[in-house]
């Protein structure tokens, strides 16, 4: 419905200003409660860039805060959403310290939506195979190139944040061909999509939240031949009896320290789990919880403030850090 939805007369642009490492939770929950597309504005994202005429950006201040601008149409009622996304975000305060949540709204003209939402849902190529391609757009893959198609009013973003940026190329790291891959919190359902992609045979998906096991089964539907996915809601790994390959997980930082006893349990002997979303003061605390399951830590990477870790179950310290 990407193109349908730009024929309403007017919308609605939420703006909520959070720490950062809220980003990815505060723009999840906007979409759960019906927005059609968010946009992130980030000082982090001008450091030491240049723009593409080869000009460097202006000197930017690091704020500690990001904003993420959420559409809505005219249709609905804003207040309401805000006083949603209030709720749900005080039940997770015991999770995570997201400091002083501002909201603010305003309404757009028909034009200055169509111009955002071109803006920031164009294709991506994220990795070397992988492209996202929002679903309304015609693009001609080229050989060897694997398309994920995304409802980018649904998804968060276009896979082109940090943390799923990171998420993608550790799952193209490990894939060999007939893995069977754990997916939790699987959001706008991208990772499963291009596990089944890089080969993996079965991939279990899921999410807390029955809107988002909604949302990523409507995106799955959108990729060919995805039948290898299953999608069900369910709390981090609680109660799974499935064993896997790999297991990935792009969360919070602390939510994910909730998971790696059970993908210790779930993950085969020499098998993977992945954790991203995790912000950077937040590193230790997770690479506590993995190395007390049992974990070692094979590969970490970094873009920004923003961390994603490749652990292995196993005894051999060759190839792990420090091993």
């Amino acid at each position: 419905y990407g193109l349908g939805i730009l024929m309403m007369e007017t919308w609605q642009e939420l703006k909520v200003t959070v720490k950062r490492e809220g980003e990815e939770l505060v723009s999840n929950l906007l979409i759960e409660l019906g927005a059609q597309g968010v946009a992130i504005e980030d000082s982090m994202d001008y450091v030491g860039n240049v723009d593409r005429f080869g000009e460097i950006f202006p000197e930017v201040e690091q704020q500690e805060e990001i904003v993420v601008t959420a559409y809505y149409p005219d249709t609905v009622d804003v207040a309401t959403v805000e006083a949603d996304l209030q709720a749900r975000l005080a039940e997770l305060a015991d999770f995570m310290d997201l400091g002083e949540v501002k909201m603010g709204t305003t309404a757009l003209a028909e034009e200055d939506w169509a111009d955002n939402w071109k803006k920031y849902y164009e294709p991506a190529r994220i990795t070397h195979d992988l492209t996202i391609v929002p679903s309304w757009t015609d693009y001609e893959a080229t050989a060897g190139e694997k398309i994920i198609n995304l409802d980018p009013g649904m998804a968060f973003g276009t896979g082109t944040h940090p943390t799923t940026k990171m998420s993608l190329f550790a799952l193209e790291q490990i894939l060999r061909g007939g893995e069977t891959v754990l997916d939790v919190g699987t959001g706008s359902g991208v990772l499963s999509i291009a596990s089944s992609l890089l080969g993996a045979k079965e991939i279990f998906a899921y999410d807390l939240d029955d809107v988002a096991v909604r949302v990523a089964q409507e995106n799955i539907d959108l990729n060919p031949d995805m039948a290898n996915i299953h999608v069900a809601a369910g709390n981090l790994l609680e109660g799974v009896q499935q064993e896997a390959d790999v297991i990935v997980a792009n969360i919070l930082a602390d939510i994910l320290v909730k998971l790696t006893d059970d993908a210790y349990r779930l993950v085969k002997d020499q098998g993977y789990l992945i954790l991203s979303g995790i912000i950077a003061d937040k590193l230790d605390l997770v690479l506590e919880a993995a190395y007390s399951s049992g974990f070692l830590l094979e590969t970490q990477m970094v873009q920004g403030e923003w961390n994603t870790l490749i652990f292995k179950k196993t005894d051999d310290l060759s190839g792990v850090i420090g091993g």
